[in-house]
């Protein structure tokens, strides 16, 4: 049984993050804590239905409607939870909201999903979100999101990941290393990341080309920008690699890796970058389990390379969170009527994941009758003793006050229909 010196930590965290809430920090924060003792939901409102929410059905949309999250102070404070290190490992990602029939919302754009279906195009309509999450070294190297915001339709992901590691890198204390995805291995993302205090392994797509130093000048015409031209996708374009590493991995086998240095993309002259061609031999060769994998690093001095894959191996506890949080945290459950209200229940989402992660160690395990013991509990096990733990620890919200029936809707007054709004189509 947990002491009251380590119920401390978590009730000093809710403490604080009811402190950032804003208005209607009551409603918003009871509403968290019904995320977190609902075990299943179909629809928004059902969440009202919980005990730890003491208000009426309402109230549910109206915390969305008149809260304002300080996303800022939440920062702080999760940042304030991240034990000293001298190099945090951040995670950058982004993620589709459907909202396919949503005619009436504002600003949707054609975002990218994965479909199962051979031949369709991977795209659908909604909004889409940039994480920038830390992974915390421990047993279960959980993604703990710091920032969840929506993209909108005049930026880019790669713009508003760059402005998310900016704010991320203003409050740490060490220098991080930041992991990235294909998509922001280019030379728009170094440009809107030159100026940040932060190292940054990105993944390459492998039909991308990049080039050398440029050749010493001659005398005449304008000096070149670029060397001889590196085709990922052609080895008879790669030079002699500045160093080969031949080695066997317990969990992936054999691993061969060639390193490249000072190349740049074509449009990123004045950015160098270090290329890495990891190989795994044993690997199935399809697209979730490649054989190669193209990485490039810039920032201080490269790590030793057996520790690469090592390190982008750890970028993926980010895709359990999206499905934890689309899933059982029921982020994109509500069908909410605007982008600022679709905002606010998403600041809800890194909130709720800390809880989750403090409360590891206080929870008691109750397994299910067909579930084994954990002595590592995940998320979803966590959630299963949340109920007994929040009853041990209370919650800092006010009762709320009855103020009467509502007037309703004015008589006389029309009713119109709400304003249709065009899927914004971005230019390439």
């Amino acid at each position: 049984m947990p002491t009251e010196e380590q119920f401390s930590p978590l009730i000093g965290f809710r403490q604080a993050a009811y402190g950032c809430l804003g208005a209607a920090r009551d409603a918003l924060f009871e509403l968290a804590d019904a995320v977190l003792l609902t075990p299943s939901a179909t629809s928004f409102a059902e969440l009202s239905l919980c005990p730890a929410f003491r208000r009426g059905w309402p109230s549910v949309y109206e915390a969305l409607q008149d809260g304002r999250p300080d996303r800022e102070g939440l920062l702080h404070l999760y940042v304030s939870q991240m034990p000293d290190e001298d190099r945090p490992l951040l995670v950058g990602d982004h993620t589709p909201w459907p909202r396919l029939s949503a005619q009436t919302l504002r600003d949707r754009t054609c975002v990218h999903q994965p479909t199962k279906i051979s031949g369709n195009k991977p795209i659908t309509l909604g909004h889409d979100y940039s994480t920038i999450a830390w992974m915390a070294p421990d047993e279960g190297c959980r993604a703990l999101p710091l920032l969840h915001e929506r993209i909108a339709s005049e930026e880019t992901p790669m713009e508003k990941g760059a402005a998310q590691l900016r704010l991320v890198c203003a409050v740490l204390k060490g220098r991080p290393l930041s992991l990235w995805d294909s998509e922001y291995g280019c030379a728009s993302f170094l440009h809107a990341t030159a100026d940040i205090e932060a190292d940054k392994m990105m993944r390459v797509r492998p039909n991308r080309c990049v080039y050398g130093p440029p050749p010493p000048y001659s005398g005449r015409g304008r000096p070149a920008k670029h060397g001889a031209k590196f085709k990922l996708a052609e080895p008879a374009t790669w030079p002699e690699p500045v160093e080969t590493l031949v080695d066997f991995d317990d969990k992936v086998g054999p691993v061969q890796v060639h390193r490249w240095d000072d190349l740049h993309f074509k449009k990123a002259a004045s950015h160098p970058v270090t290329l890495i061609r990891i190989e795994r031999l044993e690997a199935k060769d399809t697209r979730r389990d490649p054989q190669v994998i193209w990485l490039a690093w810039q920032g201080e001095p490269p790590p030793p390379l057996e520790q690469w894959w090592h390190l982008y191996g750890r970028r993926w506890p980010i895709e359990p969170w999206y499905h934890l949080a689309k899933s059982r945290l029921y982020w994109t459950l509500p069908r909410l009527k605007t982008p600022e209200q679709s905002q606010r229940w998403s600041d809800l989402m890194p909130l709720l994941t800390w809880q989750i992660w403090l409360a590891r160690p206080l929870i008691t395990d109750t397994p299910l009758p067909w579930q084994k013991p954990q002595p590592h509990p995940t998320p979803q096990r966590v959630l299963q003793g949340m109920g007994a733990l929040l009853t041990q620890i209370g919650t800092p919200t006010q009762r709320p006050k009855p103020r009467g029936k509502s007037p309703g809707w004015p008589k006389g007054r029309p009713r119109r229909s709400a304003p249709r709004y065009k899927v914004v189509k971005k230019s390439a």
